[in-house]
């Protein structure tokens, strides 16, 4: 395994052979040289309860106390945009997010909030038939709605194309911590929605990325100025939805999986690839992103 793999190399794996092994899996690295000797970039779970896969991809990394430390403001953004049940797999796994409140808190974390701007209404019938509400609550955490524009911030692009500004909660870049936990799912705008498309839940405007002259290239976009703060990124494919996205209800795989790393597109790509076997570099705003 070669400690020094660039990104495009890593890519070019993920559109052929890469593999998963089981829990723990450990994908080679894409930061420099000796962090990737350290520590993996991306890590893969499968075939436990959501829980238990949870802590094995944060356990590969390192633990969480490798991200979080004592007194920290954690901000962990689901997909919790829907009214459906966690049987559907429109939402991320309540299970999961419970997971990562309680992993949060014994590393020390002093409040831990959850935060989505949902697409149906209202939001707290919304949050309670799709679970997370509750297991928020049963965890520790704080389950916050983004739906008021005071909640915001406006923010320039620098890198952008075609989305030069937006919006973005401003608990999130206030954070110390920003953890991006997507459901993996099909989508009927772009082929998948994986960890750079989730960041739709935190602007406020999501319909201007529908209005770009590209959303590939708006996804790309955004996730050039959201980069730096995040964290970590843990993609949720215990259960998929393969048709129908992003609402459903359509066919559910059981897929069992958990992806996780500090490089979404590295993780995004893996999930292409091992989860719906579709090469990285025919999502556009995975190839997008990469090239940024």
């Amino acid at each position: 395994m070669s400690d020094g793999i660039t990104r495009k190399e890593f890519l070019k794996l993920a559109a052929g052979s890469l593999f998963a092994l089981g829990l723990g899996e450990l994908i080679p690295g894409l930061q420099s040289t000796a962090e990737a000797a350290a520590r993996p970039m991306v890590v893969v779970a499968k075939n436990q309860s959501p829980a238990a896969l949870t802590r094995a991809v944060v356990d590969g990394l390192g633990g969480m106390k490798h991200f979080v430390k004592a007194g920290n403001t954690v901000v962990i953004k689901p997909n919790a945009a829907w009214a459906r049940k966690p049987n559907q797999a429109a939402n991320t796994n309540p299970e999961v997010i419970a997971e990562i409140i309680r992993l949060c808190k014994q590393a020390g974390a002093k409040i831990v909030k959850v935060m989505d701007h949902p697409v149906d209404s209202p939001d707290e019938t919304t949050f309670s038939i799709n679970g997370i509400k509750q297991a928020v609550r049963d965890a520790g955490g704080l389950m916050i709605s983004g739906r008021s524009r005071s909640l915001y911030k406006n923010i320039s692009i620098p890198r952008g194309k075609v989305l030069r500004s937006s919006q973005v909660l401003k608990d999130v870049v206030e954070a110390d911590v920003f953890i991006n936990v997507p459901i993996a799912k099909v989508h009927g705008a772009v082929p998948l929605t994986l960890s750079m498309k989730n960041f739709m839940g935190i602007t406020y405007d999501r319909q201007s990325w529908h209005n770009s002259p590209d959303l590939n290239q708006a996804i790309a976009d955004y996730a050039s100025f959201i980069k730096p703060y995040v964290s970590l990124t843990i993609v949720d494919a215990n259960l998929v939805l393969m048709s129908n996205g992003p609402k459903g209800p359509g066919k559910v795989n059981a897929a069992k999986t958990m992806i996780a790393g500090t490089d979404m597109v590295a993780v995004d790509a893996y999930t292409a690839k091992a989860i719906f076997n579709m090469a990285p570099d025919s999502i556009r705003y995975i190839k997008l992103a990469n090239a940024a």
